[in-house]
């Protein structure tokens, strides 16, 4: 994947087509929602958020009798059950009933009381309703006096003011309800909210919670804040990097420029999710749902980070392959994609981790759990663990590499691929064959490709007329052309006269090439082949072929019959076949 042009290529442009736009931030709504559903399933694996304030203490007659309040009866007349019908009342949206639980003054509007008070209990105040004294005095030990129950302060522009119950007796029965005082100060501490503006232009329904304590106004509010965040982002990522460019310009390396095109995706991303984060106090979340959406934007933040490793790590091996040591290293050039893929499956797995412990998964029990599931991995995936290691152990060896030709057992073929569960090898007969890792790394492997030099060998069969001054005119002949021959390797030539055969003297002729190229080599040994037809033809000999004797016995005695082939001369009375001077080198490709 290429991030940046050729010296030569045009100048881009400053804007990207309409369609490409639209593409762009299709991407980010889509990066966005995901870290947002996945968070939000993370939230309902891990525990609650503990509340803003404090709660109410512990009822004293709880904590001598040693008893869990959570555990206690819960009285109707208690304040944790006219809380927690109060609250129950707004969350359907019936303020007018909810608003019996206010202290109201003459001619108060109480529904609209009721909505704004739970509007600044959720943002300033989040209340844990199971904490509150299940018993009907509420808790003795506050030193607030009988029938009175402090729920938390609400912070104001001169300090805190306190949210206060008392017990009253009401035409429904006893109730606990907010007192006079606190009511008289709904209206300044809502006139202080973000979202007041909203919250006075929206329809009901849109103000009632949804998911994860979020409004659902809120909810809607989410994707156009992503896109809009999205947007910011590629503006100032535009700026920054027009910046970046201007000094990665004055350095020579190449890696700088590729390291800048490639953080253009990351860095949009993680400044369009700073900018969500700094909007969203514009949203007037509540304290759970503010933590969820920080836990959503900092996991954001980690998938850019490890987003652009995964482009450093494919730039810097595209540095590496182009760097003049490693195209003239073929072991090279095969062992950087490969530790390239293992160190994009290393960061994967360290990105993966760090997400899902920033939205709240057990990453601990997990990454524990690893070791119990130790056995049962080590066991299901014993050849994917053998075959990786394999593809370690053919890297560091370097035993072969791509575009390798090299014969594993009996088999020939150029090598394709090199991954890391298996090598494909195109044989000659143009098949492809894929043998694993873990296997090739214990088979035998010979590399034709690793030659320095290619090898010809040889035996000439001459006639058994040849004389002795014949026959040192072939051996001086024969070497004399090898060794004027420009790419012979003059340290070792061998052309010696090795013995009588069956049927012919037999010279033996060794001698090496300076080339690795077969298709050369087949050329050359293809002349030196026929100019030794043409110094036996000179010498006034000639090659040997096979010859046979047959004997027959006869009753009256033995006599020999010789084949009219034999020319004239008896051998040893079996069939010697001869062998044709070749070259020991690997079938042609």
């Amino acid at each position: 994947m290429r991030w940046t042009d050729p010296p030569d290529a045009p100048k881009r442009r400053r804007f990207w087509p309409p369609v490409m736009w639209w593409l762009r931030a299709a991407l980010a709504f889509a990066l966005v929602s995901g870290c947002v559903l996945l968070g939000a399933r993370a939230g309902e694996l891990s525990p609650p958020p503990a509340p803003a304030a404090p709660a109410a203490a512990p009822d004293a007659a709880s904590a001598e009798d040693g008893a869990d309040p959570e555990a206690s009866p819960v009285a109707p007349d208690s304040p944790r059950a006219s809380m927690r019908q109060f609250f129950e009342l707004c969350r359907a949206g019936d303020y007018a009933e909810a608003a019996r639980y206010l202290d109201l003054p003459p001619g108060a509007n109480g529904a609209a009381l009721a909505q704004r008070l739970k509007a600044v209990l959720d943002r300033h105040l989040w209340l844990d309703v199971e904490a509150l004294s299940p018993h009907p005095l509420g808790d003795a030990q506050d030193n607030l006096g009988a029938g009175v129950e402090q729920l938390g302060k609400i912070p104001t522009r001169t300090g805190t003011q306190t949210v206060r119950l008392v017990r009253r007796t009401t035409p429904d029965g006893v109730r606990w309800i907010f007192s006079r005082a606190t009511v008289q100060r709904v209206d300044e501490w809502y006139a202080r909210l973000e979202d007041r503006w909203i919250r006075d232009h929206l329809p009901p329904a849109l103000l009632r919670p949804g998911p994860r304590e979020l409004l659902w106004w809120q909810w809607l509010a989410l994707p156009v804040l992503a896109l809009a965040g999205w947007l910011v982002g590629m503006v100032l990522s535009y700026f920054i990097r027009a910046a970046l460019r201007r000094l990665v310009a004055r350095t020579d390396s190449t890696l700088d420029d590729v390291l800048l095109g490639g953080a253009r995706g990351p860095l949009t991303f993680a400044l369009a999710l700073v900018g969500v984060e700094v909007a969203l106090p514009w949203l007037g979340l509540y304290v759970p749902a503010e933590q969820f959406l920080d836990k959503v934007v900092r996991a954001g933040l980690f998938i850019a980070v490890f987003w652009f490793a995964l482009r450093a790590i494919d730039a810097v091996s595209g540095r590496l392959l182009a760097a003049p040591e490693t195209r003239d290293n073929p072991a090279a050039r095969s062992l950087v994609p490969l530790m390239g893929k293992i160190a994009k499956v290393a960061i994967l797995i360290i990105g993966v981790i760090a997400v899902l412990s920033e939205l709240g998964y057990p990453v601990a029990s997990l990454i524990a759990g690893l070791g119990i599931g130790g056995v049962a991995l080590a066991l299901a995936a014993q050849k994917t663990v053998e075959n990786l290691f394999g593809s370690v152990s053919i890297g560091v060896d370097r035993a072969l590499q791509v575009g390798d030709f090299v014969k594993v057992d009996a088999l020939l073929g150029t090598v394709e691929t090199i991954g890391l569960r298996s090598t494909r090898i195109r044989t000659l007969d143009r098949t492809l064959v894929t043998i694993p890792n873990g296997k090739l790394a214990d088979l035998h492997i010979e590399s034709y490709t690793a030659r320095d030099r290619m090898r010809l060998s040889c035996v000439l069969g001459l006639v058994y007329e040849t004389t002795p001054a014949q026959l040192r005119a072939v051996l001086e002949g024969c070497e004399g052309a090898l060794r004027a021959h420009p790419l012979i390797w003059p340290d070792d030539v061998v052309v010696r006269f090795i013995g009588i055969g069956p049927a012919s003297f037999d010279v033996e002729i060794m001698a090496w090439f300076q080339t690795t190229d077969f298709g050369e080599f087949r050329t050359i040994r293809q002349g030196i082949l026929i100019t030794f037809l043409e110094i036996i033809g000179a010498s006034g000999t000639r090659l040997a072929y096979p010859t046979r004797t047959v004997h027959v016995a006869t009753r009256g005695g033995e006599r020999a019959l010789l084949d009219p082939s034999a020319d004239g001369k008896a051998a040893s009375g079996r069939e010697e076949p001869r062998q044709a001077p070749s070259a020991a080198a690997p079938p042609s490709r």
